[in-house]
């Protein structure tokens, strides 16, 4: 693709000192056209280049750049990836965005699939709409690490869990890139009765045997919300179902510690939460490289949490105030809450678990959590000064909730300011001294 249009220049950039300006159109580099974000980052990283510049006057300007092989241009486009997002081709029995109501904004049902999506943001792909092409042009351009759907490594079974012809060739996909010496994470969203048990334990396997190229596996449990009409048949898993998860997933790492001295394989908080089992500690999680996907996150916003506390002998000032949180999490929360007032009594906090009318009283994360099932559930209650909730409740870089309520009319409703804040316990912390 060509004529792509530059929508931001970064403050300081290379390219802001060139003259490159926001409505400017990148034509080439080094006399290359950039297709998409993978064929631009690696056209970019020769020390010289020559760039064929569109003005927005029509003048066609021809910029020389010498830099360092990995310092970026500074150019920001219209798409994150340049070209268009890819589609998901699958119709995964497991699938969220299939158990959406109707009714949302049409990008909520978008199903991205794309490589460069997993490269940019870290968005999982399952690789059924790769091509052969596109395999070598990721080994060519060195493009990792890869983050991968991989759910099953029997063919036949992923074929079933995909619906799709093309789910089967994942492991021959994968061995491509370990020999190509290209890293990758895996997940696994779990499903009770179809990809656990025994065919867990093959998947781990065969997972294993490319060590270290795929650096870790997360495996989460399926969503179930109320919107499940007509769609495959699926449960949640039971609390002795978790708890024989983990234990499985406990001996697998065991293996991994004394031969690898890795656990490499992690469950998600929720596994934890259903068994009834408490969380490991902070070193389990071997640097929380899979905090995106749920695993760790409640140990360590309580390691951030207590270290904040522990270091605050100062006194601050009288407060009321709530806090919103999903119900999984609630009980955590609150005992940690707990020792806030109890180290500054002039401190009053309520905490208030939300449950999910939206999407169904199964689906209990704070991330899924609606605008209006705030405002229905908070507003005749006692909410003091304000209100914080978390940043995930919210769109990326917006303030919109997955039903359209806006920050805005949240706060109007309940009538009181309601603030976002990041998933961190020293960031909470912090609020209490504001």
């Amino acid at each position: 693709m060509d004529n792509i249009l530059i929508k931001e220049v970064k403050t300081n950039s290379i390219a802001e000192e060139a003259g490159i300006e926001p409505g400017d159109i990148l034509i080439s580099i080094n006399g290359y056209p950039a297709h998409d974000i993978i064929e631009y980052k690696y056209l970019i990283t020769d020390e010289e280049l020559l760039l064929e510049i569109k003005k927005d006057n029509g003048e066609y300007w021809d910029i020389e750049i010498e830099k360092d092989y990995d310092e970026d241009l500074g150019l920001i486009f219209e798409s994150a990836i340049i070209d268009k997002a890819r589609g998901c081709h699958n119709k995964c029995i497991f699938c969220f965005i299939d158990q959406l109501p109707t009714g949302l904004r049409k990008t909520l049902y978008f199903k991205d699939d794309d490589t460069r999506l997993s490269f940019l943001q870290g968005n999982y792909v399952t690789l059924t709409n790769i091509t052969d092409e596109e395999i070598e042009r990721i080994i060519k351009y060195r493009i990792h690490p890869i983050n991968i759907s991989v759910h099953t490594s029997n063919p036949d079974l992923r074929k079933r869990m995909l619906n799709n012809k093309r789910a089967d060739r994942i492991m021959e996909i994968i061995s491509k890139f370990a020999d190509a010496q290209l890293t990758m994470n895996t997940q696994i969203v779990l499903c009770p009765e179809i990809n656990d048990g025994a065919e867990l334990e093959r998947t781990l396997k065969d997972l294993s045997q490319y060590h270290p190229w795929i650096k870790s596996i997360t495996i989460v449990p399926v969503g179930i919300s109320k919107h499940r009409q007509y769609l495959y048949p699926l449960r949640e898993f039971t609390k002795e179902e978790a708890i024989y998860v983990i234990n499985q997933i406990s001996d697998f790492q065991e293996k991994m510690l004394k031969t690898y001295d890795t656990r490499f394989v992690f469950p998600g908080d929720e596994f934890f939460i259903k068994a009834g089992i408490d969380f490991p500690d902070f070193n389990y999680y071997e640097g929380f490289g899979q905090l995106e996907n749920g695993v760790g996150m409640v140990t360590l916003f309580a390691q951030q949490f207590n270290h904040s506390i522990n270091e605050r002998n100062d006194q601050p000032l009288e407060k009321r105030f709530s806090i919103v949180t999903g119900q999984l999490i609630f009980p955590y929360m609150k005992e940690l809450i707990q020792k806030i007032s109890q180290k500054w009594n002039q401190i009053q906090i309520n905490v208030f678990p939300i449950e999910n009318q939206f999407f169904g009283e199964k689906i209990t994360v704070s991330g899924l959590i609606t605008g209006q099932d705030i405002v229905e559930q908070l507003k005749d209650k006692q909410l003091g000064e304000f209100v914080l909730m978390p940043q995930s409740m919210l769109k990326a870089e917006e303030n919109i909730f997955l039903d359209d309520y806006t920050l805005d009319r949240v706060a109007q409703e309940l009538k009181v300011p309601v603030y976002p804040i990041e998933v961190n316990g020293e960031e909470l912390i912090k609020k209490v001294f504001e």
